[in-house]
């Protein structure tokens, strides 16, 4: 240590200090006391280790009471601030499970907020006049717009299989195909979730070719279910075969065994007419004639996290019944929210045009195109030739697990600064306020205007114009306070 060091840390004040400072010019008045000391505490302690570690020079004027307490106020307000908060998805994710997955309508908002904003007959049957069950609030129109027999909704769709499996092949062979034992993201797995229900897995095929015969050699007196599951997350090409849901069903009638499928993140709408991929709806695997279907609401559907469960009356009233059922039940904002987006489809084009998720799965590429240019053209007129902007014909992936094959093409832009690599960009953005989320590619920030929403071109504009304007701060030295770098893990 030099004597540099030796100096500044002897003028680095103390907790009581620095808090007195502030209370005297009224600067602390607004900050809770169990948030004030620890963040003194943490300002003090950061420029102790700046000192320490010699990689900045500080002045005086650095150690001063007036630098620390806008400090102090600084890290006060970042630690008040809501952990959860409005991000902008720049990565052309549509479904992005870290960012919240499915965004939803505003029309879907409004009904939101008047049923959690005031009382509602969650569980009060009207006609009645006694308590009546939070189910049909949704089950309803789930049967109108599937052609299911009965519906109900659980907290998540792992809920929805765990719960199925347990009521209707605990202690009992479920016999599924090898290559459908899919990993649902967070780790969680079919078979680990076919455990806890208390079922036990019967694998047959192979990890890419499954046969008929493979489900009836199988089948035996423990046989208790028989379960596809939709590799919505992956896809197995080249030399394959799978058992197609009409014909496990038969397989499944003739032996007098339920069958069951999960289709992971589920769609009411046929995209491949909108020029996308296939992929099998709900609709679709309830005409073939499964007695119980699975499939999440905040995915490819476009609603809240939930668990959708259909099937035949007698199958859902046995899950019903099941005690689990109140452990996994939803609350009355998501079933607002469900049934709100539920309502959406009663018209199709209604719904790729309200529903966030659609429109932005099925947005023209001459939209994207737009936006791209009007965001370069923002970010040109900052006028700073320290930044490039440069288009980029990309792809965009649908994300949460849904079409893996499926690439979307997309005009991006591909960003650079002068004096900061593409690490360092991203990581600035991403902490910035809202944080803008991109990806990166061929040492470039990307920006894919796939995902953003219209005011956000705007809120993207302020970022870089104060991100200039502050690497022209720090270029002549004049930004010194320390910040929430300067320690790590917070």
């Amino acid at each position: 240590m030099n004597e540099n060091q030796h100096v500044q840390l002897k003028h680095l004040p103390g907790v009581d200090r620095v808090l007195a400072h502030g209370n005297a010019g009224g600067h602390f008045e607004a900050i809770p006391k169990s948030v004030l000391i620890p963040a003194i505490r943490w300002v003090i302690d950061a420029l102790r280790q700046t000192i320490l570690a010699g990689q900045r020079p500080l002045g005086m004027a650095d150690l001063s009471l007036n630098t620390l307490v806008a400090a102090v106020r600084q890290r006060a307000t970042r630690v008040m601030a809501p952990r959860l908060q409005r991000a902008i998805n720049a990565t052309g994710v549509v479904v992005h499970t870290n960012l919240g997955r499915s965004l939803l309508s505003p029309v879907v908002l409004d009904h939101l907020a008047t049923i959690s904003s005031r009382y509602s007959n969650l569980e009060f049957d009207l006609e009645q006049g006694r308590r009546g069950s939070r189910y049909s609030a949704v089950e309803g129109i789930l049967c109108e717009l599937t052609g299911a027999a009965s519906a109900m909704v659980v907290n998540n769709n792992a809920a929805a299989v765990l719960l199925c499996l347990d009521t209707l092949a605990k202690g009992r062979e479920v016999i599924v195909s090898r290559g459908e034992l899919v990993e649902i993201g967070g780790a969680f797995r079919i078979p680990d979730v076919m455990a806890k229900s208390g079922a036990i897995l019967k694998e047959v095929g192979t990890t890419n070719r499954t046969h008929p015969r493979d489900y009836e050699n199988a089948i035996g007196e423990a046989t208790g279910m028989l379960l596809k599951a939709h590799t919505s997350n992956y896809s197995i090409v080249g030399f394959t075969a799978a058992v197609s849901l009409p014909d496990l069903v038969d397989i499944g009638r003739h032996h007098q065994l339920p069958v069951m499928e999960d289709l992971g993140s589920g769609t009411l709408v046929d995209f491949s007419a909108y020029g996308l991929i296939k992929e099998p709806t709900v609709q679709e695997s309830l005409a073939a004639g499964v007695d119980v279907v699975t499939f999440s609401g905040d995915k490819l559907l476009g609603g809240p996290q939930a668990g959708i469960i259909l099937g035949s009356k007698a199958h859902i009233d046995r899950i019903k019944a099941n005690p689990l059922t109140r452990a996994l039940r939803i609350d009355k904002m998501t079933l607002a929210a469900l049934e709100a987006t539920l309502s959406l489809y009663r018209d199709e084009s209604t719904a790729i045009q309200a529903i966030p998720t659609l429109r932005m799965l099925t947005l023209p590429l001459s939209v994207i195109q737009g936006r791209a240019a009007e965001l370069k053209a923002r970010l040109d007129g900052l006028g700073d030739n320290r930044l490039s902007v440069d288009p980029m014909d990309l792809a965009s992936k649908a994300g949460g697990g849904s079409l893996p094959l499926l690439n979307l093409p997309s005009r991006c832009l591909g960003i650079r600064l002068a004096d900061r690599s593409a690490n360092a960009l991203e990581a600035w953005l991403r902490n910035h306020t809202p944080p803008i989320i991109g990806r990166i590619e061929n040492d470039r920030f990307i920006i894919d205007p796939r995902t953003l929403q219209e005011e956000e071109l705007e809120m993207i504009e302020t970022a870089f114009a104060a991100l200039l304007s502050e690497s022209t701060g720090n270029k002549q030295g004049e930004s010194r306070i320390p910040d929430e770098s300067v320690k790590q893990g917070e």
